[in-house]
């Protein structure tokens, strides 16, 4: 039986501690030759009414073991940032989505972490994480939306609030 089409509607969560430490995870690749791939919490939604706090704190959990979902400890320290971006969906990829899609919506967050937040990777996406300072972190990511999500740390942390 064929898998479903993905949506072409994603999260993108960066995980961060009050030292502004971002959490990036790095992808799994089939091919050996691809490059390093980090990235912070990505995913799609399973189903189109899915509301976007649901998709960041499921992918969230199965990513990284941290638990933000409903009812748990850190479930108020998910953020929806308010940003949104638009970008055409990798080449290598469009046969995730139906036929004619070419681009994703991805709706960013923020996840404020105590430091020393455990990290339990799920081996078939990820096989390695950092903690890196959040200048270092974007410098590092794969994605020019993604580091851009993280280069806007300061503005968007609960900390860079009055």
């Amino acid at each position: 039986m064929p898998k479903p089409y993905k949506i072409p509607r994603s999260v993108l969560v960066v995980i961060y501690t009050p030292a502004w430490d971002v959490l990036l995870i790095r992808r799994t690749e089939d091919d050996p030759q691809a490059p390093a791939f980090w990235q912070s919490v990505t995913g799609s939604q399973d189903h189109a009414l899915e509301p976007w706090a649901e998709t960041a704190a499921r992918e969230v959990w199965e990513e990284t073991g941290i638990d933000c979902r409903r009812g748990t400890d850190l479930a108020g320290a998910l953020q929806d940032w308010g940003l949104e971006n638009v970008y055409p969906i990798y080449p290598r990829w469009l046969h995730r989505y139906a036929p004619g899609t070419t681009h994703n919506t991805e709706r960013v967050f923020g996840l404020e972490v105590p430091q020393g937040t455990p990290v339990q990777l799920s081996p078939r996406e990820h096989t390695d994480y950092r903690w890196l300072p959040y200048a270092e972190a974007a410098d590092l990511c794969f994605s020019p939306s993604n580091a851009e999500a993280v280069l806007q740390l300061p503005q968007q942390s609960r900390m860079a609030l009055p």
